[in-house]
């Protein structure tokens, strides 16, 4: 089985490794207008990855999808004492901050920074260091920065999960520049189109990103689409 990324809409993506480890990220599901699937559809989980508390981000399901699978929620400190607080039992959780990495079920997961706002500790990123060691990088809610040139020299990305929808994120513009950074081997554009205010659609990003890195393939997905690493 070859590792895949789904799109669930929005900024929730669904990996599945090589080794049938299964990781969600940001599972804004319920109330998630372009999600094509329900709580109740989603079976095996074995990591949640939450990039901040922002509510079209954490979602109302973690709960509810760790007490049916088990998995281990993965955020800042202060985002997981939210969860806690929620009923997400304290076994479940992992806190760690920025620049810091963690492994669990043999994942790699390193914590990196995102320039936006949080209520509760900061808003962050994440690269994911899979088995066979091909690596994701989920940008969460972010403005383009300088360090992403870094993030692509340390971890050789090989499927990046950029936000292009402008307003609350980078704009088209900002992110295909920031695959100049990045250097990732694909990108998929996520966090577009989801609401009136944002970006409709990936268009603009897709020719934006022929003419500042032409070198990366870009793949746009409809909700319920994967692409294999």
């Amino acid at each position: 089985m070859p590792n895949s990324v789904k799109w669930l809409g929005h900024a929730a993506c669904q990996v599945t490794t090589t080794g049938g480890c299964v990781i969600l990220i940001d599972p804004w599901i319920t109330g998630n207008p372009g999600c094509p699937v329900k709580k109740e559809d989603i079976g095996k989980v074995d990591i949640i990855l939450v990039t901040h508390d922002h509510f079209d981000h954490m979602g109302t399901d973690i709960p509810d999808l760790v007490r049916a699978t088990g998995a281990k929620v993965i955020g800042q400190p202060e985002l997981v004492g939210i969860l806690q607080e929620a009923g997400v039992p304290a076994e479940n959780t992992v806190g760690m901050n920025i620049g810091g990495q963690v492994e669990v079920a043999g994942i790699k997961v390193t914590m990196t920074q995102a320039f936006h706002s949080a209520t509760a500790g900061d808003a962050v990123g994440y690269i994911i260091t899979l088995e066979d060691g091909k690596t994701i990088y989920h940008a969460g809610d972010t403005g383009i920065f300088a360090s992403m040139e870094l993030l692509g020299r340390i971890y050789s990305i090989d499927l990046a999960l950029l936000p292009i929808g402008s307003v609350y994120v980078m704009d088209p513009l900002q992110a295909a520049y920031s695959l100049t950074l990045l250097k990732p081997g694909k990108v998929v554009p996520i966090h577009y189109g989801t609401f009136p205010v944002l970006v409709q659609d990936a268009g603009e990003f897709v020719k934006l990103a022929g003419e500042k890195a032409p070198g990366v393939p870009v793949e746009v997905l409809k909700p319920g689409q994967e692409i294999v690493i």
